[in-house]
């Protein structure tokens, strides 16, 4: 399987010809979901959920589907009538070739004050990759590779490097660091690399690895 990073929380994964696209969002590349026969989404804030770039898409590709949870579902069903699906927690479904398993319910706390949204999980392939979106969910499924949310405005970095131990990826790679200036990337790559417990890895966007 070719894993592609594209910016932020958007990730692009390739098999046998075929492409599956998840959280292709405001902070990703105009044409991120462009060519994807499948496309994932997390969650409906901005940096997961972008309608025009889900739009581009769906136009791109007459086969393409999208799988997401109900908040985003709601505001492109009528635009794209049978190619929407609604999906929530302990739900499975093949998409695009892929084996998937959604895992998790809730948001991250950013803070006690602001409501917690629906995030769901989207563990490919029998545990070949993870995307939590994002929380700091743990699928109940051993992980090869944990696409990592590295930084953000809701997490620190010793639950980052919790996160990590408890699930017990083969390796991690980063998302969600567009917030991430270059003056930090060496203080998290040697932090989680060095107390994580697995392989800590990073790609910049448009790079691309096996797994």
């Amino acid at each position: 399987m070719k894993l592609t990073k594209k910016s932020h929380a958007c990730i692009r994964l390739e098999k046998d010809g075929r492409t599956l696209v998840i959280d292709p969002g405001t902070f990703s590349e105009e044409d991120a979901a462009v060519g994807a026969e499948a496309i994932l989404v997390t969650h409906e804030h901005l940096d997961h959920f972008n309608e025009d770039r889900l739009r581009a898409g769906l136009e791109s590709n007459p086969a393409a589907e999208i799988w997401t949870l109900k908040s985003v579902a709601e505001k492109l069903s009528a635009a794209f009538p049978g190619r929407v699906h609604t999906v929530g927690h302990g739900d499975t479904f093949t998409a695009a070739g892929f084996d998937v398993q959604v895992h998790g319910e809730l948001h991250a706390v950013i803070h006690p004050d602001i409501p917690r949204i629906t995030n769901v999980g989207y563990l490919i392939d029998d545990g070949r990759v993870f995307h939590p979106g994002d929380a700091l969910t743990v699928p109940d499924h051993p992980v090869e590779t944990l696409m990592l949310p590295v930084m953000a405005p809701w997490s620190k970095i010793a639950e980052v490097i919790d996160y990590v131990r408890e699930v017990k990826p083969q390796r991690a790679y980063d998302i969600h660091d567009a917030l991430l200036t270059d003056l930090a990337r060496p203080i998290y790559d040697h932090q989680i690399g060095a107390l994580g417990g697995s392989e800590h890895l990073r790609l910049t966007p448009g790079a691309s690895a096996e797994v």
